[in-house]
């Protein structure tokens, strides 16, 4: 909205740009300092803003902000595939969090060799097929910005290239709600009801009990 309608109430391109970035940028750092520990995760979604803000600035598109939108869901896939080879895979990390999960509980039913190696197997597996996910938001990402982020004509003025930066900024926020945001959302749920399942079977208990009772 700002970025679209901020003309209308006298913002200039690139105030409207800055208000628009400011609310996911302090979101972010606020978590940060909220949790009080780096989160590389948030870390790249702050740096994937501020690299949006600057190619704006400059009035760098096409290509650019097609390469911006790839390469970020495409590092943080190369972490999460990296990690499953750890012992702390980041699909591990995130389904044992004490604050959702009944850990004691699992870890209790994990009362033999053979069910530990078969758990440390599925968090494997289930961080690697996490980072398919990142992959696949990499492609769509940057077929789609290639669609909305088309060259800039050279006769513009820098501000002109900016306000229709700003119009394409808002019209891929927009369009990657359905065309990425949802079906990634659909196949990162298959991935955790397919380890829930599975730990259902490994651990012997049900679903209900893997979480905390509120």
């Amino acid at each position: 909205m700002i970025l679209n309608k901020g003309h209308k109430i006298g913002l200039t391109p690139l105030q409207a740009l800055l208000i628009a970035l400011s609310f996911p940028l302090c979101f972010g750092l606020y978590s940060l300092i909220k949790e009080k520990k780096i989160n590389y995760i948030a870390v790249l979604g702050l740096v994937n803003i501020l690299f949006s803000g600057i190619l704006t600035v400059l009035a760098l598109g096409g290509i650019w902000f097609a390469v911006k939108e790839a390469i970020f869901p495409l590092i943080i896939g190369i972490f999460v595939f990296g990690s499953s080879f750890t012992k702390k895979p980041f699909f591990k990390t995130m389904f044992l969090n004490p604050a959702a999960f009944n850990v004691s509980q699992i870890n209790e039913k994990l009362n033999s060799e053979n069910k530990k190696i078969n758990f440390e197997k599925l968090m494997k597996l289930s961080t690697q097929w996490l980072s398919i996910s990142f992959l696949v938001s990499a492609i769509l990402n940057f077929v789609l910005s290639l669609y909305i982020f088309k060259p800039l004509d050279e006769s513009l003025s820098v501000t002109d290239k900016q306000a229709l930066l700003n119009q394409q900024l808002s019209q891929m926020t927009v369009t990657s709600m359905a065309v990425i945001l949802i079906p990634m959302m659909i196949f990162v749920g298959l991935i955790l009801y397919f380890a829930f399942r599975k730990t259902t079977q490994i651990t012997g208990l049900k679903m209900d009990e893997l979480f905390i009772k509120s």
